[in-house]
C-alpha cells in the first residue's frame, strides 16, 4: 500500500532537487528555460537562489518522508499545500494573460497530478482502509 505513495515522494523530491538545482546553480539561465525573454533585473538571482533553498529542503523532506510516511505526514501535508498554492498561482497568471502555458510548464499539470497522488495514497487514507477492511472481516467472522 505504501509502494505507490513511496514513488510519488522520490518522484516529487527529484523534481525539487532539479529545480533548486537549476535556480541556484543557473539562476540566470531560468528565465531562457522558461520562454520569458525580458531582460530580468540583477535582484532576481537572488529571490531565486531563495527559491532554490525551498526547493533544496523540501526535496530532502520528500525523501526523508519516502523512507517512512507514516512518520513524516507533516512534510506530505505541507508539500499539498504547497502544490495547491503553487497550482492556484499558475492558474491565477494564465488567466490574467501575464504568462502563456508555454512559460510556466510544469507548474501547469505537475501539481494536480502530486496532490491527487498525495492524497490518494496518504498514510491517513491508507490506515483508514486497513481498520474498514478490519471491521469487515471481524463482522463477518
Amino acid at each position: 500500500m505504501m509502494r505507490p505513495l513511496r514513488f510519488t515522494l522520490r518522484t516529487i523530491a527529484v523534481v525539487q532537487a532539479f529545480f533548486g538545482a537549476l535556480f541556484l546553480l543557473a539562476p540566470s539561465a531560468a528565465p531562457g528555460l522558461l520562454g520569458l525573454t525580458e531582460q530580468q533585473p540583477p535582484w532576481v538571482d537572488w529571490l531565486f537562489a531563495m527559491m532554490a533553498a525551498r526547493f533544496l529542503g523540501y526535496a530532502v523532506g520528500m525523501w526523508l518522508a519516502a523512507r517512512d510516511p507514516q512518520r513524516h505526514v507533516a512534510w506530505i501535508d505541507t508539500m499539498i499545500g504547497i502544490q495547491t498554492l503553487d497550482w492556484l498561482a499558475t492558474l491565477a497568471v494564465l488567466a490574467s494573460g501575464e504568462l502563456a502555458l508555454r512559460n510556466v510548464t510544469s507548474a501547469a499539470f505537475l501539481p494536480p497530478l502530486f496532490i491527487a497522488a498525495l492524497l490518494w495514497w496518504h498514510p491517513r487514507r491508507a490506515r483508514n482502509r486497513v481498520r474498514l477492511a478490519e471491521t469487515a472481516v471481524t463482522a463477518a467472522g
